[in-house]
C-alpha cells in the first residue's frame, strides 16, 4: 500500500479546521474529528480522515445538520428513544455511549435506539470506547435511504451493507469484532472505484445477476450491488444479518424504509452490559482470556504466520501510529488534499 505518514496531532488539527471550515460547529467538530484520528490510529483508513471529503458536501447542502441537539423520543430508564436529527453521528454517539456506561452501572444494561443521526463513523472505534471501560457494547447501523445490496436471491439493491459491532474487555486489549453484512464495505467499493483497480474476488454482482469482481457496477444502470457475507454460495446468512440488523436500528427507533426517506442518514442500536450484574467481572475475564488463550494458540493453517483475536491487528496499528506516526494510503491523502485546497485550509508536512 502506498501511504504516507503523519504526526497524530498534524491530522487531527487538519481534519478539525477541515470540517470547520465547511460549516460545523468547533465543539463538534472536537468529537468528530478526535474520533476520526482514532480510527486512522487502528488502521481503519476508510473510516478515518478519509470520511472528511464525504461529509462536507452534507455540511454544505444542509443535509448534516449543525445546530441544536437530539430528540428524546421515549427514556424507560433501560431502554431508550432519541431522534438526532441528523446532526454529526459521532458527536451523537460519543453522548449515546456515555449514557449508555452511566445508566448500565445503575441498572445492568442500557440498551439505546436512534434514528436519523448521521453516519457514525468506524464501530470499534466507538465499541472500544465502553470495552476499556470493562464493560461489552454492541453497536448496529444502517441507513433507510441507503440501497447497496440485494437480499439473497434478488439483483436489486435493497439494503445497507449494515455494520455491526462488539467490543468487551479483555487482557491486554479489549477483543473487537467489527464486521458487516455484506462482503465488503462500500468505502472498500469507492477506494476500489476511485484508485481504478478491482476485488480479489467476484464480491460484486451485476444486474444480470452474475458474480464480479468489477466495482463499478454499483454505477451501472442498471445498479449492481454488493453480495451480502456468503457469496454467491452462503449469501443466505448475510442476508439474514442484515435483515436483524435494520430490525434493531430501523424497527426498533420506529423509523425506516417504510418513509422512503433520501436523506444520508445512520440509524443506530447501541447497547452496554456489566459484566458486574451477570456472572460477575472476575469469571467474565477469566473466560474471555481462557478462550483468547485457546484460540492464539491454535495451529496455523499454512501462509498463516498465527491466528489472531479480533482486535489484535488494531491494537498493533495503534501502537505503531503511537510511535512512528499515523499513515494514510496514497488514495486517501489526494481526496483530502483535493478538500483542504478547495477550502483553503492548509496541509501539514509528512513526517
Amino acid at each position: 500500500m502506498n501511504a504516507t505518514t503523519f504526526a497524530r496531532s498534524d491530522l487531527k488539527s487538519l481534519a478539525f479546521s477541515l470540517l470547520t471550515a465547511g460549516g460545523m460547529p468547533q465543539d463538534m467538530a472536537q468529537t468528530v474529528s478526535e474520533l476520526l484520528i482514532q480510527t486512522d490510529e487502528l488502521g481503519v483508513t476508510t473510516h478515518g480522515i478519509s470520511m472528511v471529503p464525504y461529509y462536507l458536501p452534507e455540511l454544505a447542502n444542509g443535509t448534516m445538520t449543525t445546530t441544536g441537539t437530539w430528540d428524546v423520543v421515549r427514556d424507560k430508564g433501560v431502554t431508550m428513544v432519541w431522534d438526532g436529527n441528523y446532526l454529526p453521528g459521532h458527536w451523537i454517539m460519543s453522548h449515546a455511549i456515555n449514557t449508555c456506561i452511566d445508566r448500565a452501572r445503575t441498572y445492568g444494561m442500557a440498551a439505546l435506539a436512534i434514528r436519523r443521526s448521521h453516519h457514525i463513523g468506524c464501530l470499534s472505534t466507538l465499541t472500544r470506547i465502553a470495552a476499556e471501560q470493562g464493560l461489552v457494547c454492541q453497536i448496529a447501523t444502517s441507513d433507510p435511504s441507503g440501497k447497496w445490496v440485494a437480499p439473497f436471491g434478488g439483483t436489486q439493491p435493497t439494503l445497507t451493507p449494515n455494520p455491526w459491532a462488539v467490543g468487551y474487555p479483555s487482557q491486554g486489549h479489549p477483543v473487537l469484532i467489527d464486521t458487516c453484512a455484506s462482503i465488503t464495505t462500500v468505502s472498500k467499493v469507492r477506494e476500489h472505484v476511485n484508485q481504478g483497480t478491482r476485488f480479489a474476488h467476484p464480491w460484486m454482482l451485476g444486474a444480470d445477476g452474475i458474480a464480479t469482481t468489477d466495482p463499478t457496477v454499483v454505477n451501472a444502470l442498471p445498479k449492481g450491488t454488493i453480495l451480502p457475507v456468503g457469496g454467491m454460495d452462503h449469501g443466505h446468512k448475510g442476508y439474514a444479518m442484515g435483515l436483524m440488523v435494520e430490525m434493531l436500528t430501523q424497527a426498533l427507533s420506529g423509523h425506516g424504509r417504510s418513509t422512503d426517506t433520501t436523506r444520508w442518514g445512520g440509524n443506530v442500536f447501541l447497547q452496554v452490559m456489566d459484566p458486574d450484574a451477570f456472572g460477575g467481572g472476575e469469571d467474565f475475564r477469566r473466560e474471555v482470556q481462557a478462550l483468547n488463550d485457546l484460540c492464539r494458540a491454535n495451529t496455523p493453517v499454512p501462509g498463516v504466520d498465527r491466528v489472531r483475536v479480533p482486535g489484535d491487528r488494531s491494537y498493533a496499528a495503534l501502537d505503531r501510529s503511537r510511535s512512528d506516526g499515523v499513515r494514510l494510503p496514497t488514495e486517501v491523502w489526494t481526496r483530502v488534499s483535493a478538500a483542504a485546497g478547495s477550502l483553503n485550509v492548509a496541509l501539514p508536512a509528512p513526517m
